[in-house]
């Protein structure tokens, strides 16, 4: 919980109540658990892993019944949830809840939509930091995020082991080829940036040649990432960047070369499929009935 809070300061966390509430709403009523069960059919809801991973998301549980939380009726309580970043084995309970039922199962796939989707996220994460344990390189996600899911991805980066990149296009000055190409070359498009801003942000340079990060680290940025190089290129590449410029490896990195690149020795390896193809972690709820003497809890 406490990475959840120091990483949900209160603009996040306030952008992540936004879309919530667009979330449930995008889900309607729950025409079929109000047909089925009355306002005073209380149960007690837990989610269940199925698989092992890692597990993160469980922060939003609470959030989610708050945000659907019936007026009328019993209420809810959460009596225990495991914290993100617990390994997960088939059969784990990971949380547990009581309050109405219609309540719970309107919840329901909101709940594991979210938990599934980042745990998966922080499982594959972990996979791809244990492979490069050994050695001095930091994982790094991309901006290669889900529209609207990209705080909640990449803090599910951080819950399996990785550093977040920049979250935004405010955060650092990132030159790619588009940019370098159209300005002319890398020179000149540091030096626009260098003109335009009083502080200046920090600067990386996406470089594709031996050429261009020489150039890169004459015009002395602050990152220089290697873009698709092979092995020989990329070590070369290394050679002629200054301890004083961090380095970063891009392009082509999967679970079978990601060992390889990191002994290079670069400070990064950026991994966009940590978001964009991290498979759901499978998880599921149950809602069971209650003993009559456990049908007390209200939130």
């Amino acid at each position: 919980m406490a990475l959840f809070e120091t990483f949900f300061t209160s603009n996040r966390l306030a952008y992540l109540e936004h879309h919530l509430d667009l979330t449930l709403k995008e889900d309607g009523r729950d025409l079929t658990s109000e047909a089925v069960f009355a306002v005073s059919d209380v149960s007690q809801g837990k989610v269940v892993a199925k698989q092992e991973g890692v597990l993160a998301g469980i922060p939003l549980v609470p959030l989610v019944l708050d945000k659907c939380a019936p007026t009328d009726g019993p209420g809810w309580e959460l009596d225990f949830s495991l914290p993100d970043g617990t390994w997960l084995w088939p059969g784990t309970v990971v949380a547990r809840f009581t309050g109405q039922t219609r309540h719970l199962l309107q919840a329901e796939r909101v709940i594991l939509n979210f938990v599934c989707h980042l745990s998966g996220i922080a499982t594959l994460t972990a996979h791809y930091a244990r492979l490069i344990s050994d050695s001095r390189t930091r994982l790094l996600d991309t901006r290669k995020t889900l529209p609207g899911l990209r705080y909640l991805e990449k803090y599910a980066v951080l819950v399996g082991g990785g550093t977040n990149h920049r979250m935004d296009l405010e955060e650092m000055v990132m030159l790619k080829d588009n940019h370098i190409d159209r300005a002319g070359s890398i020179s000149q498009a540091v030096a626009r940036v260098r003109t335009q801003y009083t502080p200046c942000p920090p600067i990386e340079v996406e470089c594709r040649t031996l050429a261009e990060v020489e150039e890169a680290a004459a015009a002395k940025v602050e990152r220089i990432m290697l873009d698709n190089m092979d092995l020989p290129t990329l070590e070369a590449a290394l050679e002629r960047i200054p301890s004083t410029i961090e380095s970063e490896i891009s392009g082509g990195v999967d679970e079978t070369t990601i060992a390889r690149l990191a002994e290079c020795g670069a400070d990064f390896i950026s991994v966009g499929r940590l978001t964009h193809s991290a498979p759901a972690l499978d998880l599921s709820m149950r809602c069971d009935p209650l003993a009559p003497e456990s049908q007390t809890g209200n939130a």
